[in-house]
C-alpha cells in the first residue's frame, strides 16, 4: 500500500487517482484490463477510469441494472464469470467498449459510509478460475485498495478543506496588488483555478445597458472558449445566479438543459459547474463560474470560501474601476486634443472639396463626423472603460443617421449583427469615423434615388483579424464605379483610416447589394 500512497501523493486529480487504483488492480491480480465505474445520483454508472482506453473516460454510461456491470451494481452482488464472456445472457455489449478478446471477468460493486460507490470491472483474456484460498487472497487485495482509497481521499479532502484559507488569503491579497481591472480578472481565474484545483474558472462581467453577461477572462487556453457568446440575464446558469444572487450549481454541464455550449464543454472534458454572484452593495457586477474535469458536488465549505473570494474579487474589480476612470479623467485632456486635431483634419479636406451645394450640407457632414467621435466617449462612460463594443458603436451611429440625415419619405431600416467585438478606444475612435462614413455614403449615395430598402452592417472576429461590412439594397453602384479614382470625401476618410488602421477598404456590388468592407487587425495594447 505505500507504493500506492506513494502514486496518489504525486497527483491532485480525481481522475488521475482513479486510474493509479485501475493499473494497480492489474499489477495486483492475474486481470488483463480494469475499468472502474463510479454511481453518478441518477443511479446509472459512469467510466471513471480505463486501462485499455483513457479516451472512453467519462464517455461511457451504464444504465442502472442493465448489463454485467449494471446487474452487479444494482442487486450489490459480485458477479464471476471464468469463461465465454462474450456469449454470457446477461452482457450488453457497448461498441468500442467491449471486446471478445476477453474470455472472463469478475465484477465487484463497492460502497462505504463515506459515499464512495460503484463497480470494479475485472477482465481477462484466458479463462478465470480461482481456488479457494486464491479466492480470499484476491478479495484482501480488493478490499484492502479501495478502503485505502476511500482512507487516501477523506485525508486528502480534509488536507484541501484546511488549505482553503490558505488559498483564499493569497487569492484575495493578489487581487488588492493590482489596480488594473485585465489584470485583477486574469489573476483571479488564473490564482482560483490553480489553488482549488478546477479544470476552467471563468469571469463575465455585467453589462447592466444591454443586460447581458459578457466574458472577460479565463484561463481557458482553448480559443473557441475564450470567444463565447454573451450571456441574457436569465439564460444559461450564470444568468441564474446573477438573478437569484446566490450560488446556482450543476452535476454536469455536459447534460444539463440550462448550459449554453455543450459540445465545447464535451471537448474540454468539463462537467461539474458552480456560478458565483459578484456583487458589491448588492449590486451585481459579474459571475465567476468554476468548471471541474470528474462529476462531484461541492461541499458546503467550499462554496463558502468561494463566497467569501466572489466578494473580495468583486471589491477589487469595482475598485480597479475606479482607478481606470480616474486614469482616464487625467488622460481626457490628451484625448480630446488629438481628437480636435483629427477633426480639424476632416475639416481641411472639406475644405478643398468644391461638390457641396449649400453650406448646410458642408455644414451636416462635419457634425456626423464629431457626432461619430462623441459616441465612443459617450460609450466610454457607459461600457467597459477602456474598452468599446464596435456593435454599440454601429448602433449609435444607425440611430443618429435615422434620427437626423435620412430625407422625409424615405424608409430605410438598419440590422447590426455579428460578433460582439471589442476595441481600446485609439482604435475605437478611428472605427467609428469609418463606420460613419461607410453608414453615411450607403445613405446618401445607395438610396438617392430608391425610396425604401435595408442597410446591414455586419462585424466579424476570426484570430484578431475584424471585419466590418456595410450593404444596402438600395441604388447599385455604376458600372464605370472607380473607387480609387472617385472624389467622394467620404470614400476618401474610408481609405485613409483603413490604412491607418493597418487594413484593407473596397466598395462593389455582390448579389443585388451594394457592400463596403474594411478589414483589419486588432492592437493587443494602447
Amino acid at each position: 500500500m505505500r507504493e500506492l500512497y506513494q502514486l496518489w501523493n504525486t497527483t491532485t486529480t480525481e481522475p488521475e487517482r482513479l486510474r493509479i487504483l485501475a493499473e494497480h488492480f492489474v499489477h495486483a491480480t492475474p486481470a488483463d484490463a480494469c475499468d472502474v465505474f463510479l454511481a453518478s445520483e441518477g443511479g446509472s454508472l459512469i467510466l471513471a477510469a480505463s486501462t485499455t482506453d483513457a479516451s472512453l473516460v467519462e464517455r461511457i454510461r451504464l444504465a442502472k441494472g442493465v448489463g454485467l456491470v449494471g446487474t452487479a451494481y444494482h442487486n450489490s452482488r459480485n458477479i464471476i464469470i471464468e469463461s465465454n464472456l462474450p456469449s454470457h445472457p446477461e452482457s450488453r455489449p457497448v461498441e468500442g467498449f467491449d471486446h471478445p478478446q476477453y474470455l472472463a471477468a469478475r465484477i465487484y460493486p463497492f460502497q462505504f459510509s463515506s459515499g464512495f460507490k460503484g463497480c470494479i470491472f475485472l477482465r481477462r483474456k484466458q479463462n478465470w478460475k480461482l481456488q479457494a484460498r486464491e479466492e480470499t487472497a484476491f478479495a484482501q487485495v480488493r478490499e484492502t485498495a479501495l478502503v485505502a482509497y476511500t482512507a487516501f481521499r477523506a485525508g486528502y479532502d480534509a488536507g484541501s478543506n484546511a488549505n482553503r484559507l490558505d488559498a483564499l488569503s493569497e487569492v484575495a491579497r493578489s487581487l488588492t496588488e493590482s489596480p488594473y481591472l485585465e489584470e485583477v480578472l486574469q489573476l483571479l481565474v488564473n490564482l482560483t483555478a490553480k489553488r482549488f484545483n478546477y479544470r476552467v474558472v471563468t469571469v463575465r462581467l455585467l453589462d447592466e445597458e444591454r443586460q447581458e453577461l459578457i466574458l472577460r477572462a479565463t484561463q481557458a487556453t482553448n480559443k473557441a472558449y475564450q470567444r463565447k457568446r454573451a450571456i441574457k440575464l436569465g439564460e444559461s446558469i450564470a444568468g441564474k445566479a446573477i438573478e437569484s444572487r446566490s450560488p446556482v450549481f450543476t452535476n454536469d454541464v455536459q447534460t444539463d438543459a440550462d448550459y449554453i455550449g455543450h459540445d465545447l464543454a464535451e471537448e474540454q472534458g468539463l462537467h461539474s459547474m458552480i456560478c458565483i454572484p459578484l456583487i458589491v452593495q448588492n449590486r451585481p457586477v459579474g459571475v465567476m463560474s468554476c468548471y471541474t474535469g470528474e462529476i462531484r458536488q461541492f461541499t458546503d465549505d467550499e462554496i463558502a470560501v468561494l463566497e467569501t473570494l466572489a466578494k473580495q474579487a468583486a471589491v477589487s474589480i469595482e475598485h480597479a474601476r475606479l482607478q481606470v476612470r480616474n486614469t482616464l479623467m487625467q488622460e481626457m485632456h490628451h484625448r480630446v486634443k488629438n481628437n480636435l486635431q483629427q477633426i480639424a483634419s476632416l475639416l481641411r479636406l472639406q475644405i478643398r472639396q468644391s461638390h457641396y451645394k449649400s453650406l448646410e450640407d458642408a455644414l451636416g457632414d462635419s457634425l456626423s463626423r464629431i457626432q461619430a467621435i462623441a459616441s465612443v466617449h459617450d460609450l466610454l462612460s457607459r461600457d467597459d472603460l477602456d474598452h468599446v463594443s464596435i456593435k454599440h458603436i454601429a448602433e449609435t451611429l444607425g440611430n443618429h443617421q435615422q434620427q437626423s440625415f435620412i430625407m422625409p419619405g424615405k424608409s430605410i431600416r438598419f440590422t447590426v449583427r455579428g460578433d460582439e467585438v471589442h476595441l481600446n478606444t485609439n482604435q475605437a475612435t478611428q472605427v467609428a469615423l469609418v463606420l460613419n462614413e461607410m453608414i453615411q455614403n450607403a445613405v446618401e449615395h445607395g438610396f438617392e434615388h430608391a425610396s425604401n430598402g435595408e442597410i446591414h452592417i455586419t462585424v466579424e472576429e476570426k484570430n484578431d483579424e475584424i471585419g466590418i461590412w456595410v450593404s444596402n439594397d438600395g441604388d447599385p453602384l455604376p458600372d464605370d464605379f472607380d473607387p480609387i479614382k472617385g472624389g467622394q470625401l467620404g470614400l476618401q476618410i474610408i481609405r485613409s483610416l483603413s490604412g491607418a488602421l493597418g487594413g484593407t477598404f473596397k466598395i462593389e456590388n455582390r448579389l443585388g447589394w451594394t457592400v463596403c468592407e474594411v478589414k483589419f487587425t486588432r492592437q493587443l495594447s494602447e
